[in-house]
């Protein structure tokens, strides 16, 4: 069997798959578009092929229109006449990650999958998962963590929140020290990992320059002022290449608890629909409860179920 990148002369070929699982997957209108925006290239678009040269496997990575290397593994599907489709999966993401890194990708992509809410009592969806995490795991992409995805919509009533915050712009080094402070006792997956692999320091630079390198405008940051004027929390509203996004929400460890997390996301609420956005999206941990809740409390609505399977940091440290 072979595994290696596509050519732009195959793109006919590489749109005409479908995947019937009950799964998200990237359809042919959708390629096309995003492969003439740069999102997908043929570099980037990853397949398998038997000894008759049939397709059996498709891997399409994602990646900005400006990224040198792709950001996440996007859509995964193998032919269910391939035979065991989690070893073929497995060796399909194994050559590909082997060639981003030879290319000089600073870490291993993530792997994405796109789930229907409640999922887990579909069999068919618990099966598509299965053989996809057998393979992310055997690839090296052994952490897993569940999402929920989110939004808001220009026909939903905007949330209230309390009023007892004041909001201010302040400068990228004092965006970092909040960084540095809110990372300290987080329930998101990602920072807790990260502090623990580099530490806060490195941890909150990196998460920084996350945020400055997305779509969103840096006009857009504010920190947040409780009623006594000390400095409570942030909210970076920003944005995708297909939405307006909540962002990065953070409290101080000292004033968590007192509900504050509600006046953040209303304030970005509020900020993204005065611009005119008719859709806001947003994601979290399903294991960060008291995030999940916040989002039901501002009527934001569960859309979908992500499935990400990266490397651990370690890993991810040691790639070229």
């Amino acid at each position: 069997m072979l595994f290696r990148p596509t050519t732009a002369a195959e793109v006919d070929r590489v749109a005409a798959v479908t995947v019937s699982e009950p799964v998200g997957w990237i359809d042919a209108e959708r390629y096309r578009d995003e492969l003439g925006q740069g999102m997908y290239r043929p570099e980037w678009t990853w397949v398998a092929e038997d000894g008759d040269g049939r397709l059996l496997a498709r891997a399409l990575w994602w990646g900005r229109a400006d990224s040198a290397h792709p950001v996440a593994l996007d859509c995964l599907h193998v032919d269910p006449g391939a035979g065991d489709r989690a070893r073929v999966a497995a060796r399909l993401l194994t050559a590909g990650l082997q060639a981003f890194a030879a290319a000089g990708a600073p870490k291993p992509p993530l792997y994405i999958l796109r789930l229907p809410v409640g999922w887990h009592d579909d069999p068919a969806a618990a099966d598509a998962v299965a053989w996809r995490r057998t393979a992310a795991r055997a690839a090296g992409l052994s952490h897993e963590v569940e999402r929920l995805q989110l939004q808001w919509t220009s026909g939903d009533p905007l949330p209230g929140g309390e009023g007892r915050l004041t909001f201010a712009p302040a400068s990228d080094e004092e965006f970092l020290g909040m960084f540095r402070r809110i990372a300290i006792g987080s329930l998101d997956d990602e920072t807790r990992r990260n502090v623990a692999a580099m530490g806060v320091e490195a941890a909150a630079r990196e998460e920084l320059e996350f945020y400055l390198g997305c779509p969103g405008e840096r006009e857009w940051w504010r920190l947040a002022y409780g009623p006594d004027g000390r400095l409570a929390g942030l909210a970076i509203p920003s944005a995708t290449p297909y939405a307006r996004n909540v962002g990065f929400l953070g409290v101080l460890p000292e004033f968590r608890g007192r509900g504050y997390v509600d006046d953040l996301l209303a304030e970005v609420t509020r900020s993204h629909a005065e611009a005119g956005a008719e859709l806001i999206t947003a994601t979290t941990d399903t294991g960060n409860a008291p995030m999940a809740a916040a989002f039901a409390r501002a009527g934001y609505r569960t859309t979908q179920i992500r499935m990400i399977w990266s490397a651990p940091v370690a890993d991810q440290e040691r790639a070229p």
